[in-house]
């Protein structure tokens, strides 16, 4: 996490100088700045609300089933913690046993499907940043911007916040 927030930081400050070099170079030249806000625009464009909706019905099913593996987890350890006391011997440790197989393979479920489900969330992610890059690179070439920065931002004015436009687009 440090390490990109590292990469981040050296990025903008890179662009920065770059635009400090230029303009004492050609200090009658106006440049043209952009920012986008990428969090926002993962949050609000159609197609972030149409990858998080056919992620949730992809994973529905799985999630369902999840939910009746931890239900049936918890009769059965409910089940012994009640009646485990007045059960035979061998009777408690079948079900003991049964609830140990149990709680594996539940938590082996769980693992699996977070795991899927982050490897999807990512593959949808590699796209929508991809599509939102070629969109942006389009406004930037036909508005003739200098720099658009995308990247985390501790100030910028509306005036050149093109996020709406890129949401639109």
């Amino acid at each position: 996490m440090k390490r990109i927030d590292v990469r981040r930081t050296l990025a903008l400050l890179a662009a920065a100088s770059m635009l400090a070099v230029v303009s004492t170079a050609a200090p009658a030249a106006e440049f043209k700045i952009g920012f986008v806000n990428g969090e926002r625009l993962l949050r609000e464009a159609a197609p972030a609300k149409r990858a998080q909706a056919k992620l949730e019905k992809e994973f529905a099913s799985r999630q369902v089933d999840l939910q009746k593996l931890e239900k049936q987890v918890q009769t059965l350890q409910t089940s012994l913690d009640k009646d485990g006391a007045t059960m035979a011997e061998s009777e408690r440790r079948n079900k003991e046993r049964d609830l140990a197989n149990m709680t594996r393979d539940l938590q082996r479920s769980q693992r699996e499907f977070r795991e899927d489900l982050n490897l999807r969330k990512n593959e949808e992610l590699a796209s929508m940043q991809e599509r939102a890059n070629k969109v942006i690179q389009h406004i930037a070439v036909d508005e003739k911007v200098d720099l658009i920065v995308q990247e985390q931002l501790i100030y910028a004015i509306p005036r050149i916040d093109i996020t709406e436009r890129v949401i639109k687009a």
